[in-house]
């Protein structure tokens, strides 16, 4: 299968401004993702897509390839979807740039899920294993249907119960992959749709579309870095051997 595996990079962020190039530990968290992401595929294989000079000229310091998309893009999926009109391939291994440690075998996993050829938008999920994680609206919680595919996805505690407490919950694991006509399909809306809009999460786009997600679990190793407290997260996890 021919595939590669794009990085979506932006530096504005309301939360941590300039996510991307922040150090942890004497690395970026864009460099840090790359080398994660450099153990499941090949250098020539791995991109990172950013609108942004500065994380553009960081990474071809360090010999990361890069592909610049407008600054427009709505969601990450929309940058990948920039990036591969560039970029031919049959499938695109989108690893968020927020997520410095990510598991190898966690991207390898959903690459492998892609060479079945199926055409289906594959993404992550893992069971939420920590009660403050399924009350947090910065982990996006997902519900699976009996035969795996994707039912609805939210930043609210979800599945709710009358006790309104936790009890088993899921939560998204950020790689995904999308053919060439998934991201067509969603490129084809301008804007954001309105579940979407509300949630702030991509995949429901998707979902209100008609267009089904395939699930496939993974392990509960990776930290997606929304705001300095998770850095702290990562530090952790690399002082303890990554």
């Amino acid at each position: 299968m021919n595939y590669y595996v794009i990085i979506p990079a932006r530096f504005a962020s309301s939360r941590l401004p300039g996510k991307p190039l922040v150090d942890i530990g004497g690395k970026s968290m864009i460099q840090r993702t790359y080398e994660q992401c450099l153990k499941a595929a090949p250098a020539e294989k791995i991109y990172v897509a950013t609108d942004d000079e500065r994380i553009a000229a960081h990474c071809r310091d360090r010999g990361i390839n890069v592909v610049m998309t407008s600054p427009d893009c709505l969601t990450g999926t929309d940058r990948v979807a920039e990036a591969a009109k560039v970029l031919e391939a049959d499938y695109y291994i989108n690893v968020q740039g927020d997520e410095p440690v990510i598991p190898p075998d966690d991207i390898r996993a959903v690459i492998r899920a892609a060479e079945k050829g199926t055409d289906e938008i594959i993404a992550g999920y893992t069971e939420i294993l920590d009660e403050k994680d399924y009350f947090s609206p910065a982990i996006p919680k997902m519900v699976l249907s009996e035969a795996g595919y994707l039912m609805y996805m939210s930043r609210a505690p979800i599945p709710g119960n009358k006790k309104m407490g936790f009890e088993k919950a899921w939560r998204q694991v950020c790689v995904y992959a999308f053919s060439r006509k998934a991201l067509e399909q969603f490129t084809s809306r301008t804007k954001k749709t309105e579940i979407e809009q509300i949630e702030d999460l991509e995949l429901l786009r998707f979902l209100e579309m008609g267009i089904g997600v395939k699930m496939i679990r993974l392990s509960a190793g990776s930290i997606a870095v929304d705001n300095p407290e998770d850095v702290e997260k990562v530090l952790a996890v690399l002082k303890n051997g990554l």
